[in-house]
């Protein structure tokens, strides 16, 4: 059986698996899922937790790899049916758990890998009030400077009245490959423009949003729940995907980068990649509150 370690404060708890990449099995307010809960039985597959840690990047690389400061660096595709490497290697790693507190977690992983990165990450959780905070943070190992990135991939249930309000001024526009295909104002696609809340869109979405403030709510009328989730810098974008309006779940992802950021662009300019040179760190926290 997959260990699990547990926090709790008040009505919220939150369980977390330390052996697939310390995402979250649940997140959950009283007996309400606020994430969409690992099966009950548990499961091998870290996309079946409520939530995943995305690092040293976040989304797809394609070309095999990507070249920065003149050196090509290889990166193998790390998923069955995927063509191209996805997410990093965090998601999928085993992490020690460092401390545990009743109502806090704090969990690191050292990697060696996956191609150029080598790295230490830290994440903590922590139950305060009627709000999760996650902190994330990585610091470079490698000899060497390289762009990293970093994400929190949550699950979170779908039912027919969900709403997302998540204003942003652009939208990425995504080939058949899942690969990016270029911005577009956001108004020129009303059924992806969650500046007031709105319904999820009836069909596939897997886009990335930029110009957005850190700040989102989703709702579910039916339970008369809510989520607000605020994110720092530098997850100044995010990702959402759902298939259908049949799934019952959909992903809301603060994210620091673009798709394909390593391949797309100057990676110091423009697409949320962050260099950094031996011994420095990036950090990232978000918050859901539930309202």
């Amino acid at each position: 059986m997959i260990q699990t370690v547990e926090i709790r404060s008040g009505d919220l708890s939150a369980e977390i698996v330390p052996s697939l990449g310390a995402g979250l099995a649940r997140f959950d307010h009283g007996r309400v899922p606020l994430f969409r809960p690992w099966p009950e039985h548990g499961s091998s597959n870290p996309f079946d937790l409520a939530c995943n840690l995305l690092l040293p990047w976040s989304n797809r690389i394609s070309s095999g790899g990507f070249t920065f400061d003149a050196k090509f660096h290889e990166l193998l595709p790390n998923l069955a049916g995927e063509p191209f490497p996805i997410h990093g290697n965090g998601f999928s790693s085993d992490w020690d758990v460092d401390s545990l507190t009743p109502d806090q977690a704090r969990l690191s992983l050292i990697s060696d890998g996956p191609g150029p990165y080598r790295y230490r990450a830290e994440v903590s959780y922590a139950l305060t009030g009627q709000t999760l905070e996650l902190l994330l943070q990585i610091v470079n190992r490698a000899p060497v400077r390289l762009p990293f990135g970093l994400g929190i991939h949550p699950w979170l249930p779908r039912t027919a009245r969900t709403t997302l309000h998540a204003p942003a001024s652009q939208v990425c526009l995504e080939r058949p490959d899942h690969l990016p295909d270029g911005f577009v104002d956001v108004k020129t696609r009303p059924d992806w423009n969650f500046g007031t809340p709105t319904v999820l869109p009836g069909g596939w979405i897997n886009n990335a949003f930029a110009g957005w403030d850190g700040v989102a709510s989703i709702c579910w009328p039916e339970q008369n729940r809510g989520l607000r989730i605020e994110a720092s810098s530098p997850l100044n974008f995010y990702q959402v995907y759902s298939p259908s309006r049949a799934s019952n779940f959909f992903c809301f992802e603060p994210v620091s980068h673009v798709v394909d950021a390593h391949n797309r662009g100057s990676i110091e300019k423009w697409n949320g990649l962050s260099v950094l040179g031996p011994g420095e760190s990036l950090v990232a926290g978000c918050g859901f509150r539930v309202m």
